[in-house]
């Protein structure tokens, strides 16, 4: 009589829990440089947050609509998985951006002109912004981005430049998140040259290698939408380097490294000894998958905040003549909307509507209202057409031909005040337990670039 397998033991080189952007680029750079690895991820699938649908005729996200060429590694990354996954940056026209006030959207200023004309900004600041090369920079290292704007360029610069912003990138409370983690290249500015405006203008003439020049700081996608670059890595890793499905994944030290434990979706218990693990679970995952760490010194990494998001795409197969020549719009929170802002994905890229329509991608939630994410299917859809024909000033009562709701509880980290403790936290914990390396987005930026970057200087740290 043949006895069933109920565990499974083996070896491997690398483990690597997760198969998000930045475990699949870990795990792409390892197996490039021949190190044997294995990927395990709880979801039947590959790609974390990012997931791309196709339904009659439109092509939307789940999840990240865009990435931005900031660094290198990102062009580097998909020049190697072409043409399996090719490139596809923004439309020119889409550079502009929108900003909502009292009653309609206007451009975000991209010039000295526009920038005096705008009605975004009171006349004190525009005359203020004048000084803003001679104020002193500040000492707080943990100053946020809201207090920094206010001090450097005036309030209504906070209000309906970077506030908006700061909801179309964290979904979050610019009050709240400390500049040198959440957008550590403009705290550089100012620490580094004392100002925005004669930063911008030095590194302008500074000098930058070829490499340096492939960060471009485009808009990109994948043609096909974004699941078709998380399918290339997959492909590039080899499918038989993944366990997909898996539950209680957990990690445990020992004598010659670490021994990953994991109940696979046949439900055979799998125990793997590897020589390094490396982790790009979200931070509220991390108590149960490293249960070896004592709670206080866990509790100092894993009190993250997340923001809530609530993404709605919106599909049109008759614009009625409209035509929105821009990557989207956002909605300043001191304008007292339900709506963070609005995406134009047909504006940015190819075939993602049918012929003569349009896809749009709302966001809702966030740090500042969780709440609508408990809102039914009935009053979300309600509000989404309601704010057809108040925002984008489509014909009251339109149905949209599309309409797909996307609750994400956990979305966003928000790096606040208590990120400088967190960060120390992983790395005493990663020279505590050689072997260890704690990754993913509760550091080092939330980006898809961000996650790029990390994997790759991980891989290469190896």
């Amino acid at each position: 009589m043949n006895q069933t397998v109920t565990e499974n033991h083996r070896l491997r080189d690398t483990i690597i829990i997760g198969a998000g952007l930045t475990g699949l680029t870990t795990a792409y750079c390892l197996t490039r440089k021949g190190c044997d690895i294995e990927v395990i991820e709880q979801s039947p699938c590959v790609g974390g947050q990012i997931r791309t649908y196709h339904e009659n005729g439109f092509t939307f996200e789940s999840g990240p609509n865009t990435g931005v060429i900031s660094h290198p590694e990102v062009a580097e990354l998909l020049a190697e998985l072409s043409p399996t996954c090719r490139l596809e940056t923004a439309r020119e026209a889409s550079r502009q951006r929108l900003i909502w006030k009292g009653d309609r959207f206007h451009s975000l200023p991209s010039g000295l002109f526009s920038a005096i004309t705008t009605p975004l900004f009171s006349t004190k600041d525009k005359f203020n912004i004048l000084g803003e090369p001679f104020r002193s920079k500040g000492n707080n290292p943990d100053e946020t981005i809201g207090e920094l704007i206010q001090r450097r360029l005036g309030i209504s610069y906070l209000h309906y430049a970077v506030d908006p912003f700061i909801s179309g990138v964290y979904a979050g409370d610019p009050m709240r998140l400390v500049t040198r983690h959440a957008l550590p290249k403009l705290y550089q500015l100012e620490q580094t040259y004392g100002s925005f405006i004669l930063g911008g203008i030095a590194k302008s003439f500074s000098h930058r290698s070829e490499r340096d020049r492939l960060a471009t700081r485009k808009v990109f996608s994948t043609y096909g939408g974004l699941s078709n670059l998380t399918k290339a890595l997959e492909q590039a890793i080899g499918i038989k380097r993944f366990s997909l499905g898996a539950t209680s994944t957990s990690l445990m030290p020992c004598e010659q490294g670490w021994v990953v434990s994991f109940t696979d979706s046949c439900g055979i218990v799998n125990r793997i000894h590897c020589r390094k693990v490396i982790t790009t679970a979200p931070a509220f995952a991390l108590p149960s998958l490293l249960p070896f760490v004592p709670d206080k010194q866990m509790n100092r990494i894993s009190n993250l905040t997340y923001a809530p998001v609530m993404q709605v795409s919106v599909g049109l197969r008759n614009t009625y003549g409209k035509e929105f020549h821009a990557f989207g719009g956002l909605v300043p929170s001191c304008e007292q909307k339900p709506v963070l802002g609005i995406l134009f994905p047909s504006a940015c890229f190819d075939n993602r509507s049918p012929e003569g329509g349009a896809l749009y991608s709302y966001f809702l939630g966030g740090t500042r209202h969780p709440e609508l994410l408990e809102k039914s299917d009935d009053e979300i859809i309600r509000l989404i057409t309601t704010g057809l024909n108040e925002m984008l000033d489509y014909p009251a009562g339109i149905v949209p031909d599309l309409i797909r709701i996307f609750r994400h509880k956990k979305a966003i980290p928000q790096y606040e005040s208590s990120s400088t403790d967190r960060f120390a936290a992983i790395n005493e914990l990663q020279k505590q337990y050689p072997g260890l390396v704690v990754a993913g987005n509760l550091k080092g930026g939330i980006g898809m670039a961000d996650r790029i970057k990390q994997a790759v200087e991980i891989a290469r740290e190896r």
